[in-house]
């Protein structure tokens, strides 16, 4: 089934139904520019029909996407078709998966037309800006090829576009099948289950060993996520962008479930702007596709500093808090080593409306580390006295088992229990249901 817009000389384009490597089914359309090319009206308008096509059959939408700003004389065509296609992409969002291919360039409207998808994949070589080289250049005075401003690299470790970056246009269409084949078609379906021989009473002592033995010691989390999952598979999403968070996608006994996970490598695992709007819009996606969300926990608060604060973070650090306590999916939390202050509670605590929590023997949930502690309640404790204090403190709150108590932890598990206990969450937690809030839509921290 295709539907063709007019061909022009220097262009590829069209919107057809596909089937991937999966057998599954998805709507997609393609603008395959050459040169300098502008975007025409007709192309915007099949961006727009194919979102409205794949909302109208609940299949999820991949757009492969480049285009330059519209020519001068189109201008005002192109600017309405844009309007339009990006009404058809909020009116997917939350109902379809909606996935861009960047594989050439996008300058102005076009390129906000990516801001609006769900999955961004952006091919070496390509650009995507709002504002020009030479625009920037006119009203900064400072020069930027086309590669620093919205290449590849700005576009995946600072702006935070590129969900993952690829070397060719067919790597990227190989790694969208992997994506899909664990995503469900719609909101309306279930994620699927992927069979695996893994066995699910796996032990998972290796897990554990990951941890240093230094408090402080860093360790890259992505190991523990991979001993977890089934067959050590984990597709990592935006892995270059807020690296002191991890988030990507994995299957637990054939479950698949979306992993939140601080990175102790980088900035300790501590919170920051980028790693709180990072996992907000994660967390939110998961929860529109009824996706569980897994969060392995190993943070000691949110990143201190005054440039933070001026720039939002109360208001960013929200989000990520926000898109937790509003998710009605299955949420299963493991405190892998420390859980302190603000990030605590933001990192999906039982208090957040969280399902289960978990905790390693080791784990410390404490508003605060001891030294910490101590150099606010003992400011005038010498340095001998200091030591005992942060001794004593360690010995008597820094545990899990407060929290257990408390009922802040269901449970204080060993490491190789870890996957057993994981997979058995989520399939006690498959019938899960929750009343949702009888209002036009909630109010995000933006």
């Amino acid at each position: 089934m295709t539907d063709v817009a007019p061909a022009r000389p220097n262009t590829r384009q069209g919107l057809s139904i596909e089937t991937g490597s999966d057998g599954r089914r998805r709507v997609v359309v393609r603008l395959r520019h050459t040169g300098d090319a502008p975007i025409t009206a007709a192309e915007a308008d099949l961006v727009a029909r194919g979102a409205r096509q794949a909302l109208d059959k609940a299949l999820p939408f991949v757009c492969e996407f480049s285009g330059n700003g519209p020519a001068p004389e189109d201008e005002l065509a192109v600017t309405f078709a844009i309007g339009d296609a990006a009404k058809a992409l909020t009116d997917c969002s939350g109902r379809v998966p909606t996935i861009g291919i960047l594989h050439g360039d996008a300058f102005a409207g076009p390129a906000l037309l990516l801001g609006l998808m769900d999955f961004v994949f952006v091919v070496d070589g390509a650009h995507a800006f709002v504002s020009g080289p030479s625009m920037v250049s006119e009203y900064t005075g400072v020069d930027f090829s086309r590669a620093d401003l919205g290449g590849a690299r700005p576009l995946t470790t600072e702006a935070g576009l590129a969900s993952l970056t690829l070397p060719t246009l067919m790597a990227a269409e190989e790694a969208i099948d992997e994506l899909l084949a664990v995503l469900p078609s719609s909101a309306d379906t279930p994620a699927p289950m992927i069979p695996s021989a893994d066995p699910v009473a796996r032990a998972t002592i290796e897990a554990g060993d990951v941890i240093p033995d230094s408090a402080t010691g860093a360790y890259d989390v992505r190991d523990i996520a991979s001993i977890l999952a089934d067959d050590g598979w984990f597709l990592e999403i935006r892995p270059s962008f807020a690296t002191n968070l991890v988030t990507g996608f994995a299957t637990f006994g054939g479950i698949v479930a979306g992993v939140v996970a601080n990175q102790p490598m980088s900035i300790a695992g501590t919170l920051d702007i980028p790693s709180s709007q990072k996992g907000g819009r994660f967390v939110a996606f998961c929860d529109a596709f009824n996706i569980p969300l897994v969060t392995l926990v190993d943070t000691s608060g949110f990143y201190p500093g005054k440039d933070l604060e001026w720039r939002g973070m109360i208001r960013y650090g929200a989000q990520l808090a926000f898109a937790y306590a509003r998710a009605t999916v299955p949420r299963v939390n493991i405190t892998l080593r420390k859980s302190y202050g603000g990030a605590y509670i933001v990192m999906d605590s039982k208090n957040m409306g969280n399902d289960l929590v978990f905790a390693w023997p080791t784990a410390e949930i404490a508003v605060m580390g001891a030294k910490g502690a101590v150099e606010i309640l003992h400011r005038r404790a010498d340095e001998d006295e200091r030591a005992q204090l942060e001794a004593a403190y360690e010995e008597r709150l820094l545990n899990p088992y407060i929290a257990a108590q408390r009922g802040s932890v269901d449970a204080v598990i060993e490491p190789g229990e870890t996957r057993k206990t994981l997979i058995e969450s989520l399939r006690l937690l498959a019938s899960k249901r929750e009343i949702v809030p009888n209002r036009r839509h909630d109010n995000t921290p933006l």
